[in-house]
Formats: C-alpha cells, structure tokens, sequence
C-alpha cells in the first residue's frame, strides 16, 4: 500500500517557520513588536518583496496652527504640512556550527536539531541586543543615529540640545543641562534613584513632547506607556515605598498574580515596567568608547529607563532568519548547520528628534 511522504523541503519550511517565532519572543521585546503604527516596535517586510537595501518610514506631523476665524481671508495663511523620512537600512547577520561526524552526524534533520539551540540563543540574544542599542543610541541629526557606546562627547551633546522635551536626568526636570556630561553630573545617589514619583513625571513628559509621545495602546483600547528597565533601576523602583504600598493594596492578593510574591511587570500610574536585565549590560558596554558606569556626582553609576511610545524603535526584515546546511565539508565528515538574516534595527528619530519614547537616567548603584 502507497503511503505519502512529506518533502523534505516542507519539514524544513514549518522549522523556519517555528524558529522566527522563537527568535522574536526570546528577545524579551515581543509582546510589543508588531506590523501596525501602534506598536512600540514597528515590524517591516516590504524588502523581502522588493529589491533594495534600506526602507523609508515617513512621518507627517500634525498641524498647530489656529486657522483662520470669521471673514478672516484664508489664502495666503495655509499651515504648511510637515513631513520627515527615517531610513533602515538592512545588512546580513550569520553564524554556524560544525557538528563533526564522529560526534552527531546521523541524517541532515539531526545535526539540525543538535546545534539549533545554539543557534536560536544566540539569535535572540542578537536583537535583544540591538533593540536595546538602538532605545539607546543618540539622535546628532536628522534621521542620524549612534550607538551610546560609540558616542563622542559631540553626539552626546547634540543629542540632548535637540531632545530637552523628552529627556529626564534624575528626578528634576532642572537637572538638564545641554550639555551631556553637566546634566548627568547632576545625578545623585541621595535624590536621583528610580522611583514611582520620577515615573510619573517621565510620563508627563511624554504628554507634553513635541512631536507628541503618542501612548501605547492594548488590544481591549487601554492606553499605556512602556517603561524597560535594566535590573539596577527596576530593584529600585521596585522597593520604592509608593510602589510596594500599590501592590499591596491595589493589586490582586494572590501569590500568583501580585509581583510582590512573583516577579514580573510591575504598573502604576498607567505606566507597564518591564525588566530587561541586559540594559545594563549595554550600559555598561564593557570598556568600549563610552561607559555609563562612575558618571553621575561624586562618581556614581547611572543607569537608563526607556519609556516608550507607538513607533519608538523600527526593525526592517529583508530575510527572516533561515537555516542553512552544509553536508559536504572535508568530504562529508564535518558537516555544518548556520543561520542566515537580512535585518536592520533602528530608533526611529525626525528632525533630530528620538521618536516614540523619553529617555531617563538614574543613580543606580551595583548591588553590593
């Protein structure tokens, strides 16, 4: 009796399929990744149907004037129409595993499954990664951004004169100072820590940017915005005496539910905090060009709050992630399994503006 056999080609379809939703949630950013203009992070794939290298994302921004009142004449007085372009551009990302013959070489399908943990860890540790790159980099002009950690004193400065409406070092507003190095100075062990208080204050300043912060909105039309934490300021908002006193009065009593029994998001004051322990990691950065560790008054170690909006962070596709074989190295003894994806990360910024979200930074001491 004639029975069907699936191609091998489909089984390797329905992996990449599973794998890309893998590679996404490991990241830690998904529950706010997605195609429409409501998301945080804005998901495109037009460059995996159409040729080209970087993909345009307008903005067209709202209009501020009066108008015209009565008999007043209107032509002559039109509002012109604003509008600013940011550009992704996408290149390859691979990496590979040998699995030699004399370890686990079986069939094509195994060696597969042998190395592809490897590989889908390392995948979402990658944009991981440049997600929390690109929250932090620096706006210096127009659509131009840097990574933190490649800053000069120049970008850094150029950065916070374009950005004073959506920028909080510590818990004052007066602690900005044009000048990077002077408004991070400000920051103090004593008053400037991740509190409840300066939570709130970062979301009205997100209110009250211009372009506006426009709030993140669930699916059953509740309106928030994203607080991401590394583990230094989310263990001080944490223990904040307003934070601990809301979750225990205003939050389910059930150890399953309320963070005080288990951990995870913590919200308040229509503002989700989400810890993303690897921020700090980026922060730090490990000795490259510019380090966050030992700059604030008195030397202290300063930490960022990304709050997010709809539209803070873009991620182009030009390939999903696709698992490649090869069978025939060193005559079929050493064959290799590799991963392959074309992508780009990007805040997404206007005008020299970041777009989407308000960056804090606070005194945030290493656990001792």
């Amino acid at each position: 009796m004639a029975e069907i056999q699936l191609a091998t080609g489909s089984v390797k379809q329905k992996w990449i399929s599973q794998n890309f939703s893998e590679y996404i949630r490991a990241s830690g950013y998904r529950p706010y990744m997605g195609k429409g203009s409501n998301s945080i992070i804005i998901a495109k794939y037009e460059l995996q149907t159409e040729s080209g290298k970087t993909i345009n994302i307008p903005l067209i921004t709202r209009l501020t004037g009066s108008g015209r009142t009565g008999s007043q004449v209107l032509e002559g007085f039109e509002e012109q129409l604003g509008n600013y372009n940011c550009a992704i551009s996408v290149d390859w990302r691979r990496n590979g595993v040998v699995v030699p013959k004399s370890e686990s070489y079986k069939t094509e399908i195994d060696i597969w499954g042998a190395a592809k943990d490897m590989l889908r860890e390392w995948e979402g540790e990658q944009l991981r990664d440049d997600i929390t790159k690109a929250m932090l980099s620096l706006v210096t002009t127009g659509d131009t951004t840097v990574n933190m950690a490649d800053s000069t004193a120049a970008n850094r400065n150029a950065h916070n004169a374009a950005n004073s409406d959506r920028l909080l070092f510590g818990k004052l507003v007066s602690n900005y100072s044009a000048t990077w190095a002077t408004a991070v100075g400000n920051i103090d062990t004593t008053d400037d820590k991740c509190t409840a208080a300066a939570m709130s204050l970062m979301k009205r300043i997100a209110k009250l940017a211009d372009p506006h912060v426009r709030p993140f909105k669930t699916g059953d039309g509740k309106e928030y915005y994203v607080a991401f934490h590394g583990s230094r300021t989310f263990r001080d908002l944490k223990i904040d005496t307003t934070m601990t006193q809301a979750n225990r009065e205003a939050r389910p009593r059930d150890v399953e539910a309320n963070p005080i029994f288990q951990d995870g998001d913590l919200i308040y004051d229509g503002v989700i905090h989400r810890e993303v322990p690897e921020i700090d990691t980026v922060a730090a950065n490990g000795g490259a060009a510019y380090t966050m560790n030992s700059i604030g008054n008195g030397g202290a170690d300063v930490r960022p709050v990304i709050m997010c909006g709809a539209q803070a962070v873009g991620i182009a596709w030009g390939q999903e992630p696709t698992p490649r074989t090869d069978t025939k190295r060193d005559f079929e003894f050493r064959p290799a399994v590799a991963i392959d994806e074309l992508l780009g990360v990007k805040k997404l910024a206007y005008n020299g503006k970041m777009h989407g979200m308000v960056q804090g930074f606070f005194a945030a001491a290493a656990d001792s």
